[in-house]
């Protein structure tokens, strides 16, 4: 595969700006968990890296999640009901693994000034998070892959 084709990958895409712009997310948000504030400066910045890391796998998921009912273009041409089915898997999907990190496997807990969402007990910022930024996403991937095509790309 050449390598322009490589960047034309809607996959690749999503994986790069989710990380972009979940990664300033996920520094501002850590003083809102637990051993955040212990942790040395370093060992913090990996965790929030691989944290973004996740992040751009997730939205990747998400947007397999809506390829299945539309297609791998769907990008090129988001609408409203793609943007939200890409939203609301990327939250959902959020929800469970944020479950299974603190209830279930204690990968980290929420400091005292997170906040949660009712009934779920997700944390607010984790929640919001999927909320704000894949709308974000889709928009940024969908300019990208047209800006793509308007240079003759595939």
């Amino acid at each position: 595969m050449a390598p322009n084709e490589l960047l034309d990958l809607p996959e690749l895409n999503v994986w790069f700006f989710a990380f972009l712009v979940n990664y300033p997310w996920e520094l501002l948000q850590a003083p809102w968990y637990q051993a955040m504030s212990e942790m040395p400066h370093w060992e913090g910045v990996k965790f929030c890296s691989w944290a973004a890391v996740g992040d751009g796998l997730l939205a990747v998921v998400a947007f397999w999640a809506v390829a299945l009912f539309r297609s791998r273009g769907w990008l090129r041409r988001p609408t409203p009901g793609t943007t939200a089915g890409f939203t609301a898997m990327g939250l959902a999907l959020t929800i469970a693994i944020e479950w299974l990190a603190t209830d279930v496997w204690g990968r980290w807990s929420y400091g005292p000034g997170m906040p949660t969402v009712p009934l779920l007990g997700t944390g607010l910022a984790p929640f919001l998070q999927w909320l704000v930024l894949p709308p974000l996403v889709v928009g940024i991937v969908a300019r990208q892959l047209g800006r793509g095509r308007e240079r003759g790309s595939p």
